[in-house]
């Protein structure tokens, strides 16, 4: 992700997250932190008639590594788009990043009305360890998950995933 992502992504985090949504600051914020923060978007063929014929964002993700753990920030992605394996694609880079910085854990926070994130999370060999009740504005818990990386095999969840 690049400073000229951030609009987009700004929008496309609203959509997707309402009241719980991030601030275009704290995305520029996070950018502005290349030690410990890692930021990637996904892209997608503009459609048809939709300007220059260019690329379009419809996934993003990024990660908090601090040595020995990482912590997924956030990751969303377009519900137009799902299905396509966005979110495996963009888990497997998050995942990879976190190893080249030396995380030995992961952890992230979901929605507990979040069975869908809930359910790819698993396939990568993510636990729920805890649950923060009403950590998100509109009322839902959070389920704090964790991933140990350390002798953990690369991922490569089921191939059948649809996400």
């Amino acid at each position: 992700m690049v400073e000229s992502d951030v609009g987009p992504v700004t929008d496309m985090d609203a959509r997707l997250f309402g009241v719980d949504c991030w601030p275009r600051q704290l995305f520029m914020d996070e950018l502005a932190a290349p030690k410990t923060r890692r930021y990637i978007v996904a892209e997608a063929p503009a459609a048809p008639g939709g300007g220059d014929g260019g690329t379009t964002i419809v996934g993003y993700a990024g990660l908090m590594c601090v040595p020995p753990v990482a912590d997924i920030q956030t990751i969303g992605v377009l519900p137009e788009f799902e299905g396509r394996g966005i979110a495996r694609a963009m888990m497997v880079e998050l995942i990879g990043e976190a190893r080249r910085r030396g995380a030995l854990d992961m952890l992230l926070e979901v929605s507990s009305t979040n069975p869908r994130a809930q359910d790819l999370y698993r396939r990568f060999g993510f636990e729920h360890i805890h649950t923060r009740r009403r950590y998100y504005r509109d009322g839902s818990d959070g389920l704090v998950m964790r991933l140990t990386l350390a002798g953990a095999a690369d991922p490569e969840p089921d191939t059948k995933d649809p996400s």
